[in-house]
């Protein structure tokens, strides 16, 4: 694929002309933040690797902005869009500046988050600047929902990109951080500046990269009972495992002989394990005492 044509990427002027004739404002309520600057997108693009092969899905394409780029160096693309007005307005866009690549785009008008089929060839990327609302949560849907994506580049507010790329010991390690190593490999792939947005955020963004792991951690527990492991040891984490998982093992004795069983301290924090090691609890949890 040759590289981006300057006049098909949306710049400043050209994403504030567009808004205007649909007469869109960006909502905070849908955390809508378009990216202006075409060395961004190019930016995003080149780190997330896509390949001439690749079929991308994107959420929350907004206006085009990222979209456009990444039509050009893939083979399909999927944008996946809630917004009534942009939903209508992008193939507009796309067969407007790209004519002969416009048959290899889909729009799903949709929520991302009640997404569970796409049409066309299976996603091999996922590729987005996810609304910063709902970052987490749609993030882990589209990983669990497609397990095709092997590849994920997203850009999020910057503390999220901490949380979802943080190691066993962080501070900022919690359940994003674990739920992401379930489906793969996490780091931070870079940061963001607030002047390449309109409106420009009063945060900073950053950009983190998902490589799928081979198979998630091997374990006879369902990925649901780890997860509840997870949401049970950081929903109090301050309180050792022995304290928080009591409600999730039925007390809090059972919940130190299910932690000695998998061989954790009871007196461990959420903080410090792995996600083997909760897939490990989850395969001990004591089954319900009966009433």
């Amino acid at each position: 694929m040759s590289p981006t044509d300057p006049d098909v990427l949306l710049g400043p002027a050209d994403i504030r002309e567009l808004a205007a004739r649909l007469g869109v404002r960006p909502t905070k309520q849908r955390g809508q933040n378009f990216v202006i600057d075409a060395n961004t997108v190019r930016r995003i693009v080149r780190t997330a690797e896509v390949r001439p092969e690749d079929v991308v899905v994107e959420v929350g394409p907004g206006l085009g902005s990222l979209t456009l780029a990444l039509l050009e160096a893939a083979d399909r693309v999927t944008a996946v869009e809630i917004d009534d007005v942009l939903a209508a307005a992008l193939p507009t866009t796309v067969a407007a500046r790209l004519p002969h690549r416009a048959d290899h785009f889909a729009l799903v008008h949709s929520d991302a988050l009640r997404v569970t089929e796409l049409p066309g060839p299976a996603p091999t990327a996922l590729v987005a600047n996810l609304p910063y609302n709902v970052a987490v949560p749609v993030l882990l849907h589209m990983l669990g929902r497609f397990p095709t994506i092997e590849r994920t580049l997203v850009m999020v507010q910057s503390e999220v990109a901490d949380r979802l790329a943080a190691a066993p010991g962080s501070k900022v390690y919690g359940v994003p951080s674990v739920k992401a190593a379930w489906y793969a490999h996490v780091k931070r792939a870079g940061a963001i500046g607030r002047n390449v947005f309109w409106p420009a955020p009063n945060v900073d963004s950053g950009l983190v990269s998902l490589i799928r792991r081979d198979e998630p951690p091997r374990t006879t527990a369902t990925r649901d009972e780890v997860f509840a492991v997870v949401d049970a040891a950081f929903a109090q984490r301050r309180k050792t495992l022995r304290a928080a998982l009591a409600g999730w093992a039925g007390s809090a004795k059972a919940a130190e002989e299910a932690l000695t069983a998998a061989g954790v301290s009871p007196q461990a924090r959420g903080e410090s394990l792995t996600v083997e090691d909760f897939a490990t609890i989850a395969e001990h949890r004591p089954p319900p005492t009966p009433r």
